[in-house]
C-alpha cells in the first residue's frame, strides 16, 4: 500500500510539472529570436535585441541609428498570457508614447509569426520569419493613407 501512495505522488508530481513546461509553448517557439540581429543600410544601421526577461516575458529593443543620431527607437514587450502570444511595441512620439497591442495570428508557415492589430493606424500587421539560424526578415504592413504599404528588414544575427 505504502508503494501505491508514493507511485501516485510520483505521477502527480510529474503530471504537474509537464503541465507547467507547456505554459508558455506558444513564446517559447519563438526563442530563436533572443539575441542581436543588425541591418547595415545606406541609410543607416537598423538593429533588434531579444533578451528572455521570464518564461512568459521577451524584452526587445529596436534602434535605427544613422551616424550618431537615432531615427527611431521602439520598446517591445513579447509576452504570452494564456493561450495568447501578444507583442506590444512603444515607440518614443507615436501613439503618445503608449504601447500598442498586436496578437498572434494563426500561422500556417512554419517558422513565420505574424502580429495584428486592424485597429492601429500603421502597421496594422507585424511578421517575424525565420529564414535560418542566422537571418529573420521582419514586415510591417497594412493601410497607410489610404493605401496598401509593406517594408521588410532583413536581419542577420550577431
Amino acid at each position: 500500500m505504502k508503494n501505491v501512495v508514493i507511485l501516485a505522488v510520483v505521477v502527480v508530481f510529474i503530471s504537474c510539472q509537464n503541465k507547467s513546461e507547456k505554459k508558455f509553448d506558444e513564446l517559447e517557439k519563438m526563442s530563436w529570436l533572443v539575441g542581436e540581429w543588425e541591418n547595415k543600410m545606406p541609410e543607416g544601421v537598423l538593429t533588434e535585441s531579444w533578451t528572455k526577461a521570464n518564461d512568459s516575458t521577451f524584452i526587445g529593443k529596436t534602434l535605427f541609428i544613422n551616424e550618431k543620431d537615432t531615427l527611431h527607437s521602439e520598446d517591445i514587450v513579447l509576452t504570452q498570457k494564456g493561450e495568447n502570444l501578444l507583442y506590444i511595441p512603444t515607440v518614443k512620439g507615436q501613439n503618445d508614447d503608449k504601447p500598442v497591442e498586436f496578437k498572434m495570428m494563426e500561422s500556417k508557415i512554419e517558422n513565420e509569426f505574424a502580429f495584428e492589430n486592424p485597429k492601429h493606424d500603421y502597421p496594422q500587421k507585424i511578421v517575424y520569419k525565420k529564414v535560418n539560424e542566422t537571418n529573420l526578415v521582419a514586415t510591417i504592413s497594412g493601410k497607410q493613407q489610404g493605401k496598401s504599404s509593406s517594408e521588410s528588414y532583413p536581419m542577420k544575427k550577431k
